[in-house]
């Protein structure tokens, strides 16, 4: 015959086993939301990783393309187009990525919603811009390079003003605050960038170099709200 003690213990044994098993029921939780807040800054973390590599790439395998006269989207046409198409996939679903993060953990003023809708917008135009390949200069033109160029305008007047959108909005959330200043200077450096690109489009003039100062302006803007978006779902958990 056991002791009354041990008969006693039994429940407690249990009641202490089903506090242990709700709260790693309730850890598990936490980290899938974790997991699921963190999915859309590291996706397009990722997507920008991918298109600044193929980028560094596509000068390797193409280095008959002049930095000066070449833009970014030549590297399309050609037997390794599909590398720079690619990028261009990547860069698109990067944009998307930022887009849903920012509408889930960013600003929620209808500046910061305009903003994060602005980049679905891109995220489209980019998808254009991969399907339709330009026209090289020396090459005529056709109607693939024109929907192309029309893609690359929709692209940048989307990205530029959704820079301003959420700068202008980080500075109502207490969350994204301390972000407000540097997105600014994003902004007027995107806006240099692209009068500068917009000013050698011309025969002669250092168009390659212009394009590549707007992308890579353009990047660290991706690059740096992604990381933002990561502190903010950080803070939220």
């Amino acid at each position: 015959m056991r002791p009354a003690g041990c008969r006693a213990a039994r429940p407690a044994q249990s009641s202490l086993a089903s506090t242990v098993s709700k709260g790693g029921t309730f850890n598990g939780r936490v980290l899938a939301l974790r997991r699921a807040l963190l999915a859309a800054p590291m996706a397009a973390l990722c997507c920008s990783a991918y298109f600044v590599l193929a980028l560094l790439l596509v000068h390797i395998v193409r280095p008959d393309y002049t930095l000066v006269d070449h833009m970014i989207s030549d590297y399309a046409v050609g037997p390794s187009g599909w590398i720079m198409t690619s990028a261009f996939l990547a860069l698109s679903f990067g944009c998307l990525a930022l887009a849903i993060g920012l509408l889930r953990d960013g600003p929620k003023s209808w500046l910061g919603r305009i903003g994060a809708s602005l980049l679905m917008v891109a995220f489209v135009g980019l998808i254009v811009t991969a399907l339709f390949p330009t026209d090289l200069e020396t090459a005529p033109s056709t109607q693939t390079g024109d929907i192309h160029t029309m893609s690359f305008l929709v692209n940048v007047v989307s990205i530029f003003v959704s820079t301003l959108c959420l700068a202008f909005s980080y500075g109502g959330s207490p969350t994204w605050q301390r972000r407000r200043t540097p997105a600014l200077i994003f902004a007027g450096m995107l806006a240099i960038a692209f009068v500068a690109q917009f000013l050698t489009l011309h025969r002669g003039a250092p168009y390659g170099i212009t394009n590549r100062l707007f992308v890579a302006v353009l990047l660290a803007w991706l690059i740096s709200n992604s990381l933002w978006l990561k502190s903010a779902a950080d803070q939220r958990h």
